[in-house]
């Protein structure tokens, strides 16, 4: 049986948007009511997407890190779950900001990332638009998901699974560059050798 690929998934977002809670909804398909927003958690879940075996580490972050530990999460994190509360603009406007330290923090990498608007069972209480979050998502580059951990509405599996697969598509686009880079060298030594001995 095929090594499965391993993928570090981070979710951030201001605390009390509803990360642990898309978390639980995706490895359980159960909402849970009451847990400690202050609480980081990893969670480690198996899964076959796309006909290969792929073992998703998730680091729920607690939301409310320091600067450095929040810095070291994004270092470990391969793929970001970027998520704010349709009905708290203010979740929303973090989103941007958070964006530009991933970006700080992971360069010269681009960063692999899904934005995620949650608590959509909660329209009548909206302050960010369907579309506000479309736009903000086509800035970003990244896909865009409305979903409600609370009801499962929205494809909350989709959202993990979907940034696996982009993971794992920067993966080989990364794995092709570099190779051809080594080969480059290689052949610079051995052009150095051939000119010693010719001279």
């Amino acid at each position: 049986m095929a090594k499965s690929a391993e993928v570090k998934l981070a979710l951030f977002g201001r605390a009390g948007v509803g990360k642990s809670a898309l978390v639980v909804r995706f490895l359980t398909k159960r909402f849970i009511w009451e847990y400690d927003p202050t609480l980081e958690s990893t969670y480690r879940h198996q899964a076959t997407i796309d006909d290969e075996v792929v073992s998703m580490e998730i680091l729920d972050t607690a939301g409310q890190e320091d600067v450095v530990q929040r810095e070291g999460h994004m270092r470990w994190g391969e793929g970001f779950v970027l998520v704010y509360d349709i009905t708290d603009r203010g979740s929303f406007e973090e989103v941007l900001p958070l964006k530009n330290i991933l970006d700080e923090v992971k360069k010269p990498k681009n960063v692999t990332l899904i934005l995620v608007g949650n608590k959509a069972d909660l329209d009548h209480s909206r302050q960010v638009s369907t579309e506000e979050g479309e736009k903000l998502a086509t800035e970003l580059a990244c896909a865009f998901y409305e979903c409600s951990a609370c009801t499962g509405e929205g494809n909350i599996t989709e959202i993990f699974y979907e940034l696996c697969r982009e993971v794992r598509r920067r993966r080989m686009v990364q794995g092709k560059t570099r190779r051809r880079s080594s080969t480059t060298h290689v052949k610079q030594a051995i052009n150095k050798m051939l000119t010693k001995i010719s001279s």
